[in-house]
């Protein structure tokens, strides 16, 4: 289990590299969920998304010979750019496979940013294809499951716990796990009577699936959202979830985009639908602790192009 040590020790690592994003209340959201809500802004991280903190702290783990030989990530989009344009930054060459499902934006910055991109068909292709790619002796900077990643993804939570103001709920967008399990350690240790609900898609349920099952399985995904959707959960972030997580919710793609819509349109920021999602979520959290809740949200990433979200938009039919 990854501990406020390991979190505090990746933050003071990063710091200079990455950027703390604010915390800030929402009144918009508050009006639409008839609570105060206070928002994380990660879509305002470097390369769009929180992935650009466990992807640095990691490369900034290597030793000169791993930087050298270079390193290897699979992605549905945001933990390949995050890399594509941190290992840029760091001077070490990085190589990412996406299933081609992923956005093509996503694609295109990482090629720009000098990445090697290799595309699969799917999300398990994708992963078994790194096996001979770490062979050939390529690092691996997993999404998710690695303590050292997950330690730089906590630091989210290290800065919400001191930015936030009075929360009682903590919403967090659930794909792998790497998030949540890291800001649930920080929050577990900083804001202890906090609670803290997991958000996943239909189709994208691997850490739903994961805790009925009593561990990690294989799921198969469908969801729209692949910037969530990981063909199973880790070891590391099942054992984070079902210690220190109050529920993992579930909700639809379309209620996911109707959520980006909603950002838009009410706090004033462009998320995806993996940020989008935690509106529907917010809603279930009230019904389920009733009044007085005061909530915070971990708005992940806003790599989602207009293009994108319209499409998603006119496929389900909302406006």
């Amino acid at each position: 289990m990854i501990g406020i040590s390991e979190v505090e020790a990746a933050a003071e690592r990063i710091a200079g590299h990455v950027v703390r994003t604010p915390t800030l209340p929402s009144p918009g959201l508050a009006d639409l969920l008839g609570v105060p809500v206070t928002v994380k802004l990660e879509l305002l991280q470097r390369t769009g998304s929180f992935k650009a903190r466990g992807a640095t702290a990691k490369l900034l783990s290597l030793s000169a010979g791993e930087r050298a030989a270079g390193v290897v990530a699979v992605s549905g989009g945001n933990h390949g750019i995050a890399l594509a344009v941190m290992a840029a930054a760091l001077d070490v060459k990085a190589t990412v496979v996406m299933p081609r499902s992923a956005p093509a934006r996503s694609v295109e910055i990482a090629e720009a940013a000098g990445a090697s991109v290799r595309l699969a068909d799917d999300m398990g292709e994708a992963f078994a294809l790194m096996k001979p790619l770490q062979e050939e002796g390529l690092t691996l900077v997993h999404p998710f499951d690695d303590p050292v990643v997950v330690a730089g993804q906590g630091t989210v939570g290290l800065e919400f716990a001191a930015d936030a103001g009075d929360v009682t709920d903590v919403l967090v967008s659930v794909g792998g796990g790497g998030l949540i399990s890291g800001v649930a350690a920080a929050l577990r240790e900083r804001r202890p009577d906090v609670r803290i609900w997991g958000v996943e898609t239909e189709g994208a349920q691997a850490m739903s699936e994961a805790l009925a099952a009593g561990g990690p399985v294989q799921v198969a995904l469908s969801s729209i959202v692949t910037t969530l959707s990981a063909p199973s959960v880790s070891q590391l972030t099942y054992d984070h979830v079902s210690a220190l997580v109050h529920e993992v919710l579930v909700v639809p793609d379309r209620e996911a985009v109707q959520g980006t819509l909603d950002l838009a349109d009410r706090a004033k920021v462009w998320a995806e639908p993996a940020a989008g999602c935690l509106l529907p979520a917010a809603r279930q959290v009230l019904e389920r602790v009733g009044e007085g809740a005061r909530l915070g949200l971990v708005v992940c990433g806003g790599n989602a192009t207009t293009g994108d979200v319209m499409g998603w938009a006119e496929r389900f039919g909302l406006r």
